[in-house]
């Protein structure tokens, strides 16, 4: 017990700043699930496959290199989530956020069978409906 008090003794400037890491994501994450939860298009879980992709959408030589910055921001979230599930932070939703970066194969049926639990759906929805938008499509998918 002495150990860890003498530890957070001699670092305790590591601490405010991992406290502050952690206050800035909680309240990034206030602000960032609003607007993402916005820009899901209403009928994106009731197409069979995913839409499109950001090659398909900027072009070869930009689209790759976009997909190449997200899947990497994507990386270092995880790392950064995974961290913060011992240290001060919202380890948590970190993963989450990585994880709808990252591409993998699976991931839009991972998506569905997330959106299609109940309380996820309706959570979602009030959020849509709080800032004017649409509800997702009820044709949801059965769970993946």
């Amino acid at each position: 017990m002495t150990f860890l008090i003498e530890w957070f003794q001699a670092n305790d400037t590591v601490l405010w700043w991992l406290g502050g890491v952690s206050v800035v994501t909680f309240v990034g994450t206030l602000i960032a699930v609003p607007i993402v939860v916005i820009r899901i298009p209403s009928d994106y879980f009731s197409h069979p496959e995913r839409q499109t992709t950001l090659v398909y959408r900027f072009g070869t030589a930009v689209g790759t290199l976009l997909l190449v910055l997200k899947n990497l921001l994507g990386i270092v979230l995880l790392l950064a989530g995974i961290a913060m599930l011992v240290l001060p932070g919202q380890g948590l939703i970190t993963m989450f956020v990585s994880l709808t970066l990252l591409n993998f194969p699976g991931k839009y049926r991972l998506e569905r069978w997330v959106i299609s639990r109940g309380a996820v759906f309706r959570s979602i929805n009030w959020i849509r409906q709080r800032r004017g938008y649409r509800p997702l499509d009820a044709r949801r998918p059965k769970g993946g």
